[in-house]
């Protein structure tokens, strides 16, 4: 585990996929910030970066010289997940961060037996991660390798929603894929919830975006909206989540209220 982990004993963690095959949905923005929501109400958190682009690991404050072991490594079978993590500047937060040597890896194993389930076998190999609450893996914005491995490794997807007219078309492709990878790689695989992001309450398509999807997809959605905030715009420029940069923020306290409602949804489907 990372350095100056406070470990924690009991079972193993709740492992989430933050996904969306439509870039510009705030999937990034959703990851580190829930995270550190997370982190901040004492749950012990650990995000894996499997975006090439590596901007979870920016957005967390890990330098790109401070890289050395990453999600490539991992993936490619030369480090073990203990050996990947990265302590971040938040108590109870840390981080397997990306490099752009992720990209390459596609291409290089592709010709591998159970390419699919590389990132699964990894996080199976690493018994210290009972001392962790929450897994969230970072995907990159499409259907790919990186994403299938995420997919299969997961025991669910959370969905980063914008509140934009193709957000049902987007939705859907979704939801098809969640079905294909259930029926292929992992017949377990949930939908943990879809996250409405970049809500603009002076926009009457967003309201109308918003209340399309809910009839849609009924109780999955959350109740906690995510507005549209030039302060969670910021942040990552900082290499700070918002929460650190501006904690008073609206989006930095709706993600507080969404981090309280998954841990409201999972204590309950515990207790079912």
């Amino acid at each position: 585990m990372g350095k100056g982990k406070t470990r924690r004993t009991g079972s193993r963690p709740r492992i989430l996929a933050v996904a969306n095959q439509k870039g510009g949905v705030g999937k990034t923005t959703t990851a580190i910030n829930l995270a550190t929501a997370l982190a901040a109400i004492r749950k012990q958190v650990l995000v894996i970066d499997l975006d090439p682009q590596g901007n979870a690991s920016t957005g967390l404050g890990i330098d790109r010289v401070a890289r050395k072991v990453s999600s490539y490594d991992l993936l490619a079978g030369s480090a073990t997940l203990a050996e990947a993590t990265v302590p971040t500047a938040i108590p109870g937060l840390f981080i397997v961060p990306a490099t752009v040597d992720l990209s390459g890896a596609e291409a290089e194993l592709v010709t591998e037996e159970r390419r699919s389930f590389r990132l699964r076998e990894a996080i199976e190999r690493a018994p210290g991660l009972v001392g962790y609450d929450y897994v969230l893996i970072d995907c990159p914005p499409s259907l790919s390798l990186l994403t299938l491995n995420a997919l299969s490794a997961a025991q669910a997807v959370l969905v980063p929603l914008q509140c934009e007219f193709f957000a049902l078309e987007g939705l859907s492709l979704l939801l098809r894929t969640v079905e294909r990878v259930r029926a292929q790689f992992n017949p377990g695989l949930e939908i943990a919830g879809i996250v409405l992001t970049m809500f603009d309450r002076r926009n009457r398509l967003s309201d109308q975006v918003a209340q399309d999807v809910r009839d849609y997809m009924g109780e999955a959605v959350f109740r906690t909206v995510i507005p549209r905030n030039v302060r969670v715009s910021e942040a990552p420029s900082h290499g700070k989540p918002a929460l650190l940069y501006d904690h008073r923020c609206t989006g930095s306290q709706a993600y507080m209220r969404l981090a309280s409602e998954m841990l409201r949804r999972d204590r309950k489907a515990v207790a079912a």
